[in-house]
């Protein structure tokens, strides 16, 4: 059996799984960079397993068609939307996912809306070339955080903001407001939301539904004091939209970690966009998380080939 594990940035892959226990015979090979679309088909053509990471190298059916060999999919998480989960089943291809760490997103959501406020790579990076206090920070408590999306991440976003002080508003398709009272969050329309709230912090899952449901209409819409943060995917705003609106400083600044290419290309506009917080997609790029994933995909590998697979998606 023939296993590949793909795009394991930090190369850490060997390190969190007993791969040793992988059937006799069994050979792991691991790519630890992206593979070019063009190279895909003819570098995995030998795997029957391939374990991928996320969504970082899509599987359409035109890749999917274009390996005979394959016999196993295993997905880190239990959504992939890179996956035509139809021609894996068409194929005959059995498709299973992992567990996952809930909280790591919610975290660095918190993590650029303090480096935003406070300044911090800005005056870090000033403090190394010898200067001192360039400008003001801002505080948090009394501000509005308005939350797209008031799921499990954005609930966890919510009750950080409360701690610190902050009225928390909330805004999504289905959001009601018992829903949002029970999170202890004022349920407002959209645009109210985005032009009242002094920080937007994004939590919704992509889909035919929410693509693009944040456009010029409601960054227009937003305070030039306040700040713009993205930690669930690049798909659900309007990219051209938001890269004006930070040119053109319309709004105070931007904490992204979700790129409609990634990994973030040399000539990519977001290169040069001022007043920003990039990170490279970091939101669930944990220890605990990548040992709940590498742990899983083993034991999917193990059960699959006992005939008893498990956390099945097709």
């Amino acid at each position: 059996m023939k296993i590949a594990v793909l795009d394991d940035y930090q190369n850490v892959a060997r390190d969190l799984a007993e791969w040793h226990r992988l059937p006799t015979g069994s050979a792991l090979t691991v790519f630890d960079r992206p593979i070019p679309a063009d190279e895909l088909a003819a570098l995995l053509e030998p795997y029957s397993v391939l374990v991928i990471m996320r969504e970082r190298t899509p599987f359409p059916a035109s890749l999917i068609e274009r390996l005979p060999n394959l016999r196993l999919l295993v997905t880190t998480g239990m959504r992939n939307l890179s996956i035509d989960l139809e021609a894996c089943k068409a194929r005959g291809i059995a498709v299973c996912g992992t567990g996952m760490v809930g909280t790591p997103a919610a975290e660095l959501t918190w993590g650029l809306i303090l480096a935003l406020t406070k300044r911090i790579p800005a005056e870090e990076r000033a403090l190394r070339e010898g200067r001192w206090q360039l400008g003001l920070t801002q505080g948090l408590a009394g501000k509005r955080l308005g939350l797209v999306g008031l799921g499990k991440l954005g609930t966890q976003v919510a009750r950080v903001g409360q701690a610190f002080g902050m009225e928390v508003a909330a805004w999504s398709p289905n959001l009601t407001d018992e829903r949002a009272a029970g999170a202890g969050v004022v349920r407002l329309d959209k645009r109210d939301l985005f032009a009242t709230s002094d920080i937007v912090s994004v939590h919704l899952v992509l889909s035919d539904r929410t693509r693009g449901v944040i456009g010029a209409e409601e960054l227009d819409a937003m305070k030039p004091t306040a700040f713009f943060v993205n930690t669930s995917r690049a798909g659900l705003v309007d990219e051209a939209a938001l890269l004006a609106a930070l040119h053109e400083h319309r709004i105070a600044g931007a904490g992204i970690d979700v790129f409609p290419a990634e990994p973030l290309p040399a000539d990519s506009p977001w290169r040069s966009a001022p007043n920003t917080v990039l990170t490279p997609h970091l939101g669930y790029v944990t220890r605990e998380n990548y040992e709940v994933f590498y742990r899983d995909a083993l034991e999917d590998i193990l059960a699959w080939h006992a005939g008893n697979p498990v956390r099945v998606l097709a």
